[in-house]
């Protein structure tokens, strides 16, 4: 299974593109999207060529493979321009036999003790991590503490951590070590 995994898009369309270049060349069976994609929210800066109506348009292409929960900064207005829901705050995936929680990130008590085979993936803090059960892919909008604008490729139980200005692989983690 492939998957590209991203949160905290916040209106960039800048990067949007970069990301659909992405899911052009890598092209995943799921894209998982972990909210905050249209609204650059009250305490951001404005990204880079910030247009929420571009951004949805794009993602639109592949709503037939995006999986997406609700962020603190997504609402009704943003699903209603969207062909995919983002309003749950919380799915469960399996990906190559292992189970996946999924939040932004901004309601997390629910998922505290994960059990062995068990993953979180959630945003919202928008820097990146790869250590321990609990996965972030950071920000493709509005890096914070790592300024790199990023997202996971998830291939057969490896996630890279994928710079989205030139593709490299900043770091990578096999989930079965």
């Amino acid at each position: 299974m492939k998957a590209i995994i991203a949160s905290d898009i916040h209106g960039s369309y800048e990067y949007t593109k970069k990301l659909d270049k992405l899911i052009e060349q890598e092209m995943p069976n799921k894209i998982i999207l972990l909210g905050d994609l249209l609204y650059h929210g009250a305490k951001n800066s404005l990204p880079n060529e910030y247009s929420t109506m571009d951004v949805a348009t794009t993602l639109n292409k592949y709503s037939n493979k995006i999986i997406a929960v609700r962020g603190n900064c997504d609402s009704e207005v943003d699903d209603m321009v969207t062909d995919f829901d983002i309003m749950d705050d919380y799915k469960e995936i399996d990906l190559d036999g292992i189970h996946f929680y999924i939040s932004h990130g901004h309601l997390n008590e629910k998922y505290k003790n994960l059990f062995e085979n068990e993953y979180l993936l959630s945003g919202h803090t928008h820097v990146y991590n790869l250590d321990g059960k609990h996965l972030n892919p950071g920000s493709i909008g509005i890096p914070k503490v790592n300024k790199e604008h990023t997202c996971f490729l998830y291939d057969n139980k490896t996630f890279k951590l994928i710079n989205l200005d030139d593709f490299s692989i900043i770091k990578e983690k096999n989930i079965t070590d």
